[in-house]
């Protein structure tokens, strides 16, 4: 058989496979579940493939897609954090999913990614990254998430939906197969191939190796009936629109490692408790490069989304931001629209 039918279905960006899926699950969906009072339309056992896993952003304006979010969960995974301190300043509903209001347990991907276990003094992150450097063309390089412990805890709010991620080498190229155990194909989906393709080509970045494509499958790939009347107008949107936006993203700054995700994150902090508000030249002139200036200039936005209750975020500061972020808050929030994010 031709290669194409074996092979997961290749999209331009994250928002195609996003369209397909939520098509599919609309129209032809398998089986209509209930799991712990979730009403959902499933279907089992579904891929896609992106050959550019930059391209992580969707850009519909049904959506309103939250890139300030998607930065923040991201950086909060390559920390290897679990706390609900930052993460719930972002999304407060991730609250409900803490036994101890205090951390999240399954779902914070990156404590099991970036922290060393148990006397173990490196993360199964860096070993995996250092089986590569020594045996580029293993298949070994493998980073399960969920534990089989999850299903012993009664009730258990947070249990891990993300496998595993698989981190391939071949052809001095970093490929990534994404496991998942379920995805909500409307509310997970773009935050999960967000994350994973930044952890992917952050490894690449730190492997010095150029960014392959990113394969996520799915095991049980659900729509919640509470959600069908959005899925439905974004699908509209699609079908009705002249042409889909488009706005390349740029690469990872070489260099990005440890170090760079830490200084970010003391931006963020600082922002997050609104202890300092920075105009775009004091962003253009902070200690991380362009690329991840471009986070702490959607931190601070949201800081004057959430403390300055602004009626309009500062000109300067949209201006400094990649077009296609800026699209994006111009469809999240008014304060953020401009005459770009309105066609």
């Amino acid at each position: 058989m031709e290669k194409s039918i074996l092979t997961a279905p290749a999209f331009r960006s994250v928002e195609g496979a996003y369209l397909a899926l939520l098509q599919l699950a609309s129209t032809n969906f398998e089986q209509h579940i209930e799991a712990r009072g979730n009403a959902a339309r499933e279907v089992v056992g579904v891929s896609f493939r992106l050959p550019d896993p930059r391209q992580r952003l969707p850009y519909l304006a049904t959506r309103k897609a939250n890139p300030v979010f998607q930065f923040a969960e991201a950086l909060w995974y390559l920390a290897g954090r679990r706390d609900l301190e930052m993460i719930g300043y972002y999304a407060p509903s991730m609250r409900s999913s803490s036994g101890d209001g205090v951390t999240l347990g399954g779902s914070a991907y990156g404590h099991t990614l970036f922290r060393p276990g148990v006397g173990d003094t490196a993360s199964p992150f860096d070993r995996v990254l250092d089986l590569l450097r020594t045996e580029p063309d293993s298949k070994r390089g493998y980073l399960p998430v969920f534990s089989a412990s999850e299903l012993a805890i009664a009730d258990n709010p947070d249990m891990a939906c993300l496998a595993g991620l698989h981190l391939l080498v071949r052809g001095g190229r970093l490929h990534m197969v994404c496991h998942m155990r379920a995805n909500d194909l409307d509310c997970g989906l773009l935050s999960d191939v967000f994350s994973f393709t930044m952890i992917q080509e952050y490894a690449a970045v730190r492997l010095g190796l150029e960014l392959g494509h990113y394969t996520h499958t799915i095991g049980s790939a659900h729509v919640n009936d509470r959600n069908a009347d959005r899925v439905r107008k974004v699908l509209n949107e699609a079908e009705l629109r002249r042409a889909p936006q488009h706005f390349p993203f740029p690469a990872m700054s070489v260099g990005t490692d440890p170090a760079t995700i830490s200084r970010v994150l003391e931006h963020e902090e600082l922002l997050r408790t609104n202890a300092v508000k920075y105009c775009a030249d004091d962003i253009a002139h902070l200690d991380v490069d362009a690329y991840w200036q471009q986070a702490v200039l959607l931190f601070e936005v949201y800081r004057q989304i959430r403390h300055d209750k602004a009626d309009e975020v500062r000109r300067d500061v949209l201006g400094a931001l990649h077009p296609g972020l800026r699209w994006l808050l111009g469809h999240k929030w008014a304060a953020c629209a401009t005459e770009e994010s309105a066609r």
